[in-house]
């Protein structure tokens, strides 16, 4: 991921400290919302699912007005129609919702330690045996260079994935898609395209719609991936727009963190096809300083 991260969720089963005063002020924050949006029910969003989906999937429509809350759920601006949260919060009533899942590294803190606890065996590391990390996130890679560890990786977050279908969500972004590119030679992007595939598969079977996020160099595995739309980060800033919205037929969530990066965005829209939005490099919550929030 290019921007900024949620802090590190646990997984599912874990309960971490003041979880229940985040659920109170989120439940009392989407109540609000639905009073808004005049209602908790979802509407559907019909259009073609990426190879291997089911006809329940349904990814976004193109041109949908996205908002990026993993840093925290508020209640969204009133264009808003679609918007990616962690998968710890709860989904926003009555818009499309998409489950940010870190799918391919661990979130750092007490995560890293959770994983070093219960399954060492699938964190990646060098010859001398040490962690292969993220540098620029502190986040250790998880090992997805066989067939067996992607089987038990997907024993871990296939069930994360399957709790953003049972909390409500109408897609799933899988995060860190191109950690291969970070992992000093040790995995392959033939590596990361068959991981990829496995969460296709899982997040379909659950009726969930799956993004690709980043990692425009795998744009011409699609279909071998599975993935149904996309999740974009600075694409204007890179000049990848294009080579998304035309892998993707416009189904693409866009989020740059410069407004220059994001005025090119917008010049390189293919009518209203993709959904470009500007948010703070901490994507914090509405009300919080430095809360940035633009669409075009």
């Amino acid at each position: 991921m290019r921007g900024p991260r949620a802090a590190g969720p646990h997984p599912r089963g874990r309960l971490a400290a003041g979880r229940a005063a985040c659920a109170a002020a989120t439940a009392a924050l989407l109540l609000f919302t639905a009073a808004c949006s005049g209602g908790g029910e979802r509407e559907p969003h019909p259009s073609a699912p990426g190879p291997g989906a089911s006809e329940a999937v349904r990814p976004p429509e193109p041109g949908t007005v996205f908002d990026y809350q993993i840093g925290g759920p508020y209640a969204p601006p009133g264009a808003v129609r679609a918007v990616a949260r962690d998968r710890s919060a709860e989904p926003a009533p009555g818009l499309y919702n998409v489950c940010y899942v870190n799918a391919f590294q661990a979130q750092p803190g007490d995560e890293v330690g959770w994983w070093r606890t219960h399954h060492p065996q699938l964190l990646l590391r060098d010859g001398r045996g040490a962690l292969v990390v993220d540098e620029d996130w502190e986040e250790p890679l998880l090992d997805i260079s066989t067939e067996a560890r992607r089987s038990a990786l997907l024993e871990v977050i296939g069930p994360w994935i399957d709790g953003c279908a049972e909390d409500g969500y109408d897609a799933v972004e899988p995060d860190n898609l191109d950690s291969y590119t970070r992992s000093d030679g040790l995995l392959t992007a033939d590596h990361a395209v068959a991981f990829a595939r496995l969460l296709s598969e899982r997040a379909h079977a659950r009726g969930l719609a799956i993004a690709q996020k980043n990692g425009a160099e795998l744009l011409g595995a699609r279909d071998r991936m599975g993935f149904d739309f996309a999740v974009a980060e600075e694409c204007g800033r890179y000049n990848e727009c294009t080579a998304y919205q035309e892998a993707y037929e416009g189904r693409v969530f866009d989020v740059e963190y410069r407004a220059r990066d994001f005025e090119n965005a917008c010049r390189s829209r293919d009518g209203a096809a993709l959904s470009v939005t500007l948010r703070d490099r901490e994507v914090r919550p509405a009300g919080s300083p430095g809360h940035v929030h633009r669409t075009c």
